[in-house]
């Protein structure tokens, strides 16, 4: 059997040190990429000086302009420019550094499982996952336990759990009223099948490509396009989560929204994907999406008055309010 050849797609903007720490994670691969597009939507040249300078094997850089700049669009670039011959297509952010292995376990899962369109990697440096020790009782609504394993639950979730608006399915599952468990797996080598991977670390294989690309609905920043996108991908396959496939995430500050915008995409692009999935949604997941929509506004709200970030906290709340209200009059739509 012939080794798939696989490319990266690196989305970037602004961001030259991560870009920088990224590809230097890559070079150390104990299974090399054979193909690594940079497609770059930053304002200035500080980002092509330092892949230029690091001169790796496969790399080439593409600065887009203007009409192409925003995460979607520049995904999208950099699936017209993929090799004929590539067979695995792997979406990173430019804010992570791989685990030397990476590449290596996330090829051997789509050699080993036909029936996989897309698989994911979990961020090492944010698992607060911690082995179940035998005779340990956890309150069930402070904590989640999964496999041998425990997660304490935030205190959002810890609300949700007392006042049953916590999603009855395991992490990365969309149930039906959309609001599911955000946290990934345990790092215990397993494969589990989900409906969501994360955009920091999500590959598919290419010929998915022949029928669906990523939405322009999501401009800008994108929140959720990631989501949009995994829901569009079941219909040809299944996704999993790898969870041996292992890097860390230093979620760079630079390039984001503001707070006020952030709230307002959490919610608007949050109602997005939920139709995605579920285009006609029941009574009591309706009723249910909206009501933990407004818990998590509510908690924003007080975090204004008792977080460390006091401003952000309420420019976010208000963005999650005016969010939610547009919804009445102004529902999202895809193009």
């Amino acid at each position: 059997m012939n080794e798939p050849k696989f490319s990266i797609i690196l989305c970037t903007y602004m961001r030259p040190n991560s870009v920088r720490d990224f590809l230097l994670s890559v070079e150390v691969q104990s299974k090399y990429p054979d193909q690594i597009l940079v497609i770059d939507g930053s304002l200035n040249l500080e980002t092509e000086g330092v892949v230029n300078k690091l001169k790796l094997d496969n790399l080439a850089y593409h600065r887009v302009d203007e009409v192409n700049r925003g995460l979607t669009k520049q995904r999208n670039y950099g699936i017209e420019l993929l090799n004929s011959d590539t067979d695995i297509v792997c979406f990173l952010d430019d804010d992570t550094v791989l685990d030397i292995d990476y590449f290596k376990n996330i090829v051997k899962v789509f050699q080993t499982h036909p029936d996989a369109i897309g698989i994911g990697g979990v961020a090492r440096n944010e698992n607060r996952w911690k082995k179940l020790t035998p005779g340990l009782k956890l309150n069930p609504r402070k904590y989640y336990v999964l496999d041998g394993y425990f997660i304490k639950e935030s205190s959002r979730n810890v609300l949700r759990n007392y006042l049953g608006l916590q999603s009855p399915s395991p992490p990365g599952i969309m149930p039906p009223f959309s609001h599911g468990r955000t946290y990934a797996y345990p790092l215990n080598n397993k494969l589990y099948e989900v409906d969501l991977l994360i955009g920091m670390a999500m590959s598919f294989r290419k010929h998915l490509f022949n029928k669906e690309r990523f939405s322009t609905y999501f401009e800008g920043y994108g929140l959720y396009e990631d989501a949009d996108f995994c829901l569009r991908a079941r219909k040809y396959g299944k996704n999993y989560l790898l969870t041996s496939a292992n890097l860390d995430h230093y979620h760079e500050a630079s390039g984001r929204p503001n707070s006020f915008k952030y709230g307002k995409m959490v919610v608007r692009n949050g109602w997005y994907v939920w139709r995605v999935k579920y285009p006609k949604p029941g009574l009591t997941d309706r009723f249910k999406w909206n009501a933990t929509s407004f818990l998590l506004t509510l908690i924003r709200y007080s975090n204004a008055f008792t977080g460390p970030k006091r401003k952000q906290a309420l420019s976010e709340a208000w963005g999650r309010t005016i969010g939610w209200w547009s919804l009445l009059f102004n529902k999202p739509r895809s193009r």
